[in-house]
């Protein structure tokens, strides 16, 4: 039996408030730091525009943010060769102890928002998640035009 519409609007109404609070955090504090170290560590070196545009942020945003990592010696800057205008963002080794730090601290925090919980509905939640994004994927990617010249297909 597919949800009522009661039902989705409820569960949209909750991920929004989760997904908001997570926004909320990703720009500010350690939150903010996490998530340009893990970019820098996921991609091996980052501009900073790819950075703003991954986090939904203003880049001069991510500059400010770059500029205190590489004080606290986080990041490296490297002048991208490719074009003079940008930069490249790479982890240093204490970028890495920090990004190692903050996520541990992370999954604390969440450790303590399901503290009262069963696990089998920690593991639940985390497969109905997975399930939804997968589900989410999979409209996307039907719902994407094929490529090519759109005025010569009709």
């Amino acid at each position: 039996m597919a949800p009522q519409k009661k039902d989705v609007q409820e569960m949209v109404a909750a991920l929004m408030a989760v997904v908001g609070s997570i926004q909320r955090a990703q720009r500010q504090g350690d939150a903010a730091t996490l998530s340009v170290l893990r970019i820098a560590a996921t991609s091996g070196r980052a501009r900073p525009s790819d950075i703003a545009n991954e986090l939904g942020v203003h880049q001069s945003t991510v500059t400010r943010q770059v500029r205190g990592l590489q004080d606290a010696g986080y990041v490296e800057i490297s002048a991208d060769p490719d074009d003079g205008r940008s930069c490249f963002i790479s982890l240093t080794g204490t970028g890495c102890q920090e990004l190692k730090r903050l996520a541990e601290f992370g999954l604390s925090r969440f450790a303590l928002f399901v503290a009262d919980w069963d696990a089998e509905e920690v593991r639940i939640l985390g497969r109905l998640l997975a399930k939804l994004e997968a589900s989410k994927a999979e409209v996307a990617k039907r719902e994407r035009p094929s490529p090519g010249r759109g005025w010569r297909r009709k």
